[in-house]
């Protein structure tokens, strides 16, 4: 059996008492549907939950999942999560209700806690097909449980996690949370660039970009919250199933332009400077491209920074740390080489006595016009290219109409 007591602020004394026998998941907040209700205005109307869970050899135990605005205190330490000794302390919010939790080592005879075993689950499952828990936490993050190590760059590290429910019937919804590393927490420059990026996503809303969910800091640590893509990049996609015929690679780089040209009408216009076939994921929902990674946009008319640069994508100004829109053109040239290639674009990459560009005309069977329209897209001067995202893509659609 459970006893939760609360205590008086000052004096400490037992103000009001719950005895909860039998129960496995006990609920704490605001709301009268807890099984602890308790009216502070600094507690959430679900502030807490506490779990008890079997353990080896039979020895279970009580564990709580704090998810209250406020936070929730165990013995003195703020904490998400942790596991309950006997006559622990709890504190809701800085200044909130004080309750005491006891607990009897021997559950009732006469009943058992509905406590699920996750027995029956596929290797690979996230959530028990019981019980609708997680399988496995590897940590949990503000409010966020990580479920599973997505992706490690330069600047930042991606999880899988799930967002904890903050009402009764809630289902945990899947993200992806992104960690600065702790290389660049010291790093003034990553530090601007990961704010921006967050920046930047929260302001746009276009079915082609991950939607913004939450960005805090924890620790003194930057943390992005976004919406989770199900689908597979570009750069996978050729590498398992073989070069693109022509025209499936126009049809997605047409959508891919879509998204190039809603950031450059923003107000400046957003330059990605990151555009690439890893970057560029195949939905799978709708087959429709999605533009990810937003790490290195940056605005229009900034101050010359950070040169961000990819071998084979980059366009030459970029390389300098003097992005334009046209540059995000530019790597849509390069990813239609790969695409219908399957090798890094730096391979077709030459001096061949008018300065460094892409020469195509080893390969047989491209048509002439898409030729054409990659080497307007890549051409060495940013004058000399399409100048906007739409003239690209109509220069595209009409590789599309020609026999």
């Amino acid at each position: 059996m459970v006893t939760i007591t609360l205590l008086h602020p000052r004096q400490k004394t037992p103000v009001k008492q719950w005895h909860l026998k039998a129960k496995a998941r006990i609920r704490i907040g605001r709301s009268p549907d807890n099984d602890v209700c308790l009216s502070d205005i600094l507690v959430s109307r679900y502030h807490l939950e506490l779990h008890y869970r079997e353990g080896t050899l039979g020895q279970g135990g009580w564990y709580l999942q704090s998810r209250g605005i406020n936070g929730t205190f165990l013995n003195g330490k703020l904490v998400s999560q942790g596991r309950l000794t006997d006559n622990s302390v709890l504190q809701l919010g800085p200044s909130g209700p004080i309750l005491k939790f006891e607990f009897s080592a021997e559950l009732d005879a006469d009943t058992t806690p509905d406590v699920c075993t996750h027995a029956g689950n596929f290797p690979g499952n996230l959530f028990c097909i019981h019980c609708g828990e997680p399988l496995q936490v590897l940590r949990t993050i503000h409010t966020y449980q990580v479920l599973r190590l997505l992706g490690h760059g330069g600047m930042g590290t991606t999880f899988l996690v799930c967002t904890t429910p903050t009402q009764v019937g809630e289902q945990p919804q899947l993200r992806v949370l992104k960690e600065i590393n702790a290389a660049m927490e010291e790093v003034p420059k990553a530090q601007e660039l990961f704010e921006r990026e967050a920046r930047i996503l929260k302001s746009l809303n276009h079915k082609g970009i991950p939607r913004f969910y939450d960005y805090f800091m924890e620790e003194q640590k930057q943390y992005l919250v976004m919406e989770l893509i199900h689908g597979q990049d570009l750069d996978k996609w050729v590498l398992q199933r073989g070069v693109l015929a022509a025209e499936q690679a126009i049809v997605w780089m047409l959508q891919a332009c879509e998204v190039l040209d809603y950031l450059h009408q923003q107000h400046p216009p957003v330059i990605h400077r990151d555009l690439k076939p890893s970057n560029l994921l195949l939905r799978s929902r709708d087959q429709q491209i999605v533009v990810i990674d937003f790490g290195a946009v940056k605005e229009a008319g900034e101050a010359p920074g950070t040169r961000i640069s990819v071998e084979g994508y980059s366009a030459p100004e970029q390389s300098l740390g003097h992005p334009l829109i046209q540059s995000d053109l530019y790597a849509i040239g390069a990813t239609l080489i790969f695409l219908l290639t399957g090798q890094n674009p730096i391979k077709f990459y030459r001096n061949r006595g008018q300065g460094y560009r892409f020469h195509l005309e080893e390969l047989p069977g491209l048509p002439e016009s898409l030729k054409q329209v990659i080497a307007t897209a890549t051409a060495p001067r940013p004058a000399d290219r399409y100048q906007s995202a739409m003239e690209l893509a109509a220069a595209l659609k009409n590789c599309l109409s020609d026999p």
